[in-house]
């Protein structure tokens, strides 16, 4: 039986009632996700020029390119968080122990010197920022009572990181060193997604409420809501901003819109 010659990547794995991470790279037009112990890296200009990274020994959660494309941070379902080459061998570079559970995201900075992951654990391990070459802590991180779902770091300085989670609350760290310097408390459900601008001067939070709420980037204060008129009909798990920051993408589990700050453009691209 002659031997296939090609590789073809899986699909990622889901779990009910959460959102799918995938990461990108558009330098190398390359994404990012995560199915059972693997991390799966994808070119989406040739989808059978497929590597396979699958040193985690629990099943991983969700993996990030840093900022120049040469490394992959992935983490897991025990807390570990791995860094790896993105290209050839997939040398692994550092392994850290970053929370007591479940890491559900994590982001690099946009310098490549840091990173924030968030999740589970006990007490307030529910977040911790680290440099990535010598896991050394970058700050504390109050103000969380319950499981933390998403996070980002603001792409501009001065340095913000944003977190949100499963006590209905948007959390603000200003820093390095990153300290708590507010909550804001506009969502009545769970908070599924943070996602920065590209220029860092707002970020958005969607939120199982079905509410889309726009912030601030450098304050938190809250300037908006995405438009009421052609509203998601359940839960938002997922946000993203087009390149120029006019724009936003918001997932929920009916429908994607497309939409502009304050304006619906009714335009649905999936379902």
């Amino acid at each position: 039986m002659p031997e296939l010659a090609e590789t073809y990547a899986c699909v990622p794995s889901t779990e009910r009632g959460r959102g799918i991470l995938i990461w990108g790279d558009p330098k190398s037009n390359k994404v990012l996700y995560t199915n059972g112990r693997s991390v799966i890296i994808l070119d989406l200009n040739n989808p059978l020029n497929v590597s396979v990274y699958g040193e985690h020994a629990y099943p991983a959660t969700v993996a990030r390119f840093s900022p120049n494309g040469e490394w992959v941070a992935s983490a897991d379902v025990s807390g570990t968080v791995r860094i790896w080459g993105a290209y050839n061998d997939h040398v692994l570079k550092k392994e850290f122990k970053v929370l007591s559970g479940r890491i559900d995201d994590l982001q690099w900075s946009p310098d490549g010197m840091r990173i924030v992951a968030c999740g589970d654990g006990k007490g307030k391990s529910l977040v911790r920022a680290f440099m990535w070459d010598s896991g050394t802590n970058v700050g504390e991180f109050d103000g969380h009572s319950r499981r933390v779902l998403s996070c980002a770091f603001k792409p501009t300085r001065p340095f913000r990181i944003v977190t949100c989670g499963e006590d209905f609350l948007v959390n603000f760290y200003e820093g390095p060193p990153f300290k708590f310097k507010q909550s804001q408390r506009d969502h009545a459900n769970f908070v599924n997604c943070v996602r920065y601008s590209p220029d860092g001067s707002k970020f958005i939070s969607v939120s199982s409420d079905k509410k889309g709420i726009i912030f601030d980037g450098k304050t938190a204060e809250k300037i908006g809501e995405l438009s009421s008129e052609d509203p998601h009909k359940g839960s938002i798990y997922a946000a993203s901003w087009s390149p120029d920051g006019k724009q936003v993408l918001t997932v929920s589990d009916l429908l994607i819109r497309l939409q502009k700050y304050g304006i619906s453009l009714r335009m649905v691209v999936g379902s």
